[in-house]
């Protein structure tokens, strides 16, 4: 039986894992800090639900690996499925642009991810850290889809126009969900789009009304939103590998 693990940080979505997962009959461990005690060291099946910036050094001291896109994936995707242009380059050529762009870290939250100009950036960073830099665009709405063996297990709008929905209690229309399902079917069904058995891709519809692709996330850091905690589980099973 798995044994879901929680940081110490405490959140609405690891709350709902934590009903869930009781439901299934899994065992479930808050760790009290930053340091996974022995008692839960190399465990039968350990899976790891916490923040991106602390998930690799729990999951080493887990005995376990995490699932994690690689940090070009943006850039590789087909145009198709992103339609703006995006490369991955360090902080010192990003700090030559003098045009905004959208730039973030590619794989965790060092600093936040926004429209900046290669002045805004953050100082406290050394020049050859990797960000991705992108197009900018505007995003009607968003979806996060986890996905598993590339089929979409559960999915919740939780934006529009860059407001998160928590009000509606991400709350979307039918044919929202339509739109939605048929785009992603096309990119999980397409040999070129590269992705790890358990993921989360969140895509939106940008202005316009063109579907695209934002970005893809670990399935073990990513918010739940509105998705099913129950199905959110059965891919978090899947992204923490025992080694």
């Amino acid at each position: 039986m798995p044994t879901l693990i929680f940081t110490p940080r405490y959140t609405d979505d690891s709350q709902a894992l934590w009903k869930a997962a009781g439901a299934l009959g899994w065992q479930v461990q808050r760790l009290t800090n930053w340091w996974v005690p022995e008692h839960l060291q190399n465990l039968e099946q350990a899976v790891l639900y916490g923040e991106a910036l602390f998930g690799p050094t729990l999951a080493e001291q887990l005995g376990i690996r995490l699932l994690s896109p690689p940090e070009d994936w943006l850039v590789r995707l087909p145009m198709e499925y992103k339609h703006r242009q995006i490369s991955m380059q360090n902080l010192g050529q990003a700090r030559q642009l003098t045009t905004p762009a959208f730039i973030k870290p590619p794989n965790d939250k060092s600093f936040p991810a926004e429209v900046y100009t290669g002045a805004s950036l953050p100082l406290e960073y050394d020049d050859d850290m990797l960000v991705l830099v992108s197009e900018v665009v505007q995003w009607e709405k968003e979806f996060r889809c986890f996905i598993l063996q590339r089929q979409l297990v559960t999915y919740s709008l939780y934006s529009r126009f860059g407001d998160v929905q928590r009000e509606t209690e991400f709350a979307s229309t039918m044919d929202e969900d339509n739109a939605l399902k048929t785009f992603m079917h096309t990119l999980l069904a397409d040999e070129r789009v590269d992705l790890p058995d358990a993921c989360v891709i969140d895509a939106g519809m940008l202005t316009g009304g063109t579907w695209a692709c934002v970005e893809q996330n670990a399935a073990w850091g990513a918010g739940i939103y509105g998705c099913d905690p129950a199905r959110v589980l059965e891919v978090l099973r899947h992204a923490s590998i025992g080694i």
